[in-house]
């Protein structure tokens, strides 16, 4: 024997070890990931979904409607981040429409808006009130006579 002192071998303690830190890794990353799942998304499309489950056949119908119409929306941003909205049917820009939007962040973390539109060149209509910078939910009424359009886009 040449009198070196042998190591210990793996034991229970060691194992144990080994056990309490793994679960501990992934108990810890569900509280994290569980945690950024609650504080990004409320998690909530509509107040009722039994109440809006009774508008639906006329929400069916009004959609109906508006596609009947033939309208061609284009919406964009000018540099100074004025909402633009142009409404054409057979490539010819309809007048005499009232234009009215509201503004809110996807998520709901700044309350909606109203945006104000004024009548430009080309039968085009442009908002009154600058977008916040940042993502935004754009819900857009557009009216002629009887007839209504609405029209949801995602600006950036």
């Amino acid at each position: 024997m040449t009198g070196k002192p042998m190591r210990g071998g793996f034991t229970g303690r060691h194992m144990a070890a080994i056990l309490v830190s793994f679960f501990a890794v992934v108990i810890t990353v569900n509280f994290a990931m569980a945690r950024f799942a609650m504080s990004t998304f409320g998690g909530k499309v509509v107040e009722n979904s039994y109440v809006a489950s009774q508008h639906y056949n006329v929400w069916l119908a009004r959609a109906a409607a508006q596609d009947r119409l033939g309208w061609t929306p284009k919406i964009s941003l000018d540099a100074g981040r004025h909402v633009r909205v142009e409404i054409r049917k057979d490539d010819r820009p309809l007048s005499d429409l009232r234009v009215a939007a509201t503004a809110r962040h996807p998520l709901g973390r700044t309350a909606p808006f109203t945006l104000r539109f004024e009548a430009v060149e080309d039968g085009a209509w442009r908002s009154v009130e600058p977008l916040a910078i940042g993502r935004q939910r754009l819900d857009i009424v557009v009216g002629r006579g009887t007839d209504e359009a609405r029209y949801r886009m995602d600006m950036q």
